[in-house]
């Protein structure tokens, strides 16, 4: 069976803070070969950095998270700007970044300011983007849409309709399918999962949030992209050898990951 990516995971949070080896082996054991560790703030680019430098499996996105808008400066588009410029193979996205119209206050000129800004950034560098949308759908579909990057990205954890999704992807940005598909209730999103070209999703946790059915109340943690991995073969026709070639080919090309030998 090929090894799986999780695409999304803020490994720079507890529990796995002081715990990197321990949490590394038992992804391993899971299968999860390879995890992206996507930033929310400037204060965590250096440790993100640190992270992927030192452990093979680790690699970085910098951005600045809209649910942060509150919190973000605008020296932080220039720290973002400085970390791109000095990238190393390590640094594969820009994100998380994106659009949040759920939380209290969203303060939309704003968020949109900052998104557009570092969409320009991601397109300057060549690199991918990592992207939030709650309830944003659409007017984040038309952000992208003007931008035109070249590399495009994932909208991560979606859990719009078919239609929102297909709008993505016909502009070129894949689907990161997380653990809410491993909730029956969670019919829209299944639906939307099991439709989709296989061509166009990704495996992620966003650990060590949305925890897995069965998981609740507990930290979410990257070898459970293992269990959302089984309950996406449920809903699929492909064979699991199909479905996970084919995720692991999409990371690998999306995000300019090597293969683990």
């Amino acid at each position: 069976m090929p090894y799986f990516i999780d695409t999304h995971c803020h490994f720079d949070f507890p529990p796995f803070s002081g715990a990197e080896m321990a949490s590394l082996t038992s992804a391993a054991q899971a299968n999860v070969r390879q995890i992206i560790v996507p930033a929310v703030s400037a204060d965590y680019f250096s440790r993100i950095l640190d992270l992927a430098a030192n452990y093979p499996p680790l690699f970085a996105a910098l951005g600045l998270h809209p649910l942060y808008i509150a919190r973000h400066q605008e020296a932080d588009l220039a720290t973002l700007a400085s970390a791109l410029r000095d990238k190393t193979d390590k640094l594969v996205a820009v994100g998380e970044i994106g659009l949040d119209l759920y939380m209290d206050e969203p303060q939309l000129p704003r968020q949109l300011t900052l998104l557009n800004a570092q969409l320009q950034l991601a397109k300057q560098h060549d690199l991918p983007v990592i992207l939030h949308s709650r309830r944003s759908h659409d007017p984040l579909a038309a952000v992208l849409r003007k931008a035109a990057l070249p590399r495009a990205g994932v909208v991560h954890g979606f859990a719009g309709s078919l239609v929102q999704a297909q709008a993505f992807i016909r502009l070129g940005y894949y689907i990161g399918v997380g653990g809410t598909i491993t909730y029956e209730r969670a019919q829209k999103t299944r639906h939307v999962m099991a439709t989709l070209p296989l061509s166009a999703l990704l495996l992620e946790t966003d650990a060590p949030d949305m925890p897995l059915a069965g998981f609740q109340g507990q930290p979410n943690r990257p070898e459970r992209a293992a269990n959302v991995f089984a309950v996406l073969c449920e809903l699929r026709p492909e064979t699991p050898q199909e479905i996970a070639a084919q995720l692991l080919e999409n990371s690998q090309q999306l995000f300019s990951l090597p293969s683990v030998n």
